[in-house]
């Protein structure tokens, strides 16, 4: 499988930085579609809007994303996101917890994850 043709979807709570990783994916020619189903009561969203060859679930703490992004909400409104992305989570083949990583960082794990995946195929 050529890394360059498949298709990849993004999903994880506001702030862990899915419009990031899209735009540096985007950059390497490949297919990404940013999954916004942190805000669907659908459990199965992600596959409904797009049914990607492979799924990412980029993840934040509460604090991390209420410092990246000037978010004006509670701790359960918080875990309410983490709550409807429990289907995509269990059904990622890429999970990454963003808190500690640079840009770059989350970007070469998944270019590695992606590499690595194609060369099984």
């Amino acid at each position: 499988m050529e890394i360059n043709k498949i298709s990849i979807g993004l999903v994880g709570p506001c702030a862990s930085g899915k419009t990031t990783l899209k735009n540096g994916l985007v950059q390497y020619g490949l297919i990404v579609k940013h999954i916004a189903q942190e805000h669907s009561y659908v459990q199965d969203m992600w596959k409904r809007l797009s049914n990607p060859d492979i799924l990412i679930y980029l993840d934040v703490s509460y604090e991390i994303s209420k410092i990246r992004k000037s978010l004006n909400w509670t701790y359960d409104e918080f875990q309410i996101q983490k709550e409807r992305l429990t289907h995509a989570r269990n059904h990622a083949d890429l999970y990454i917890q963003t808190d500690e990583l640079s840009i770059d960082q989350v970007l070469k794990v998944t270019l590695v994850f992606l590499q690595e995946r194609g060369n099984e195929n």
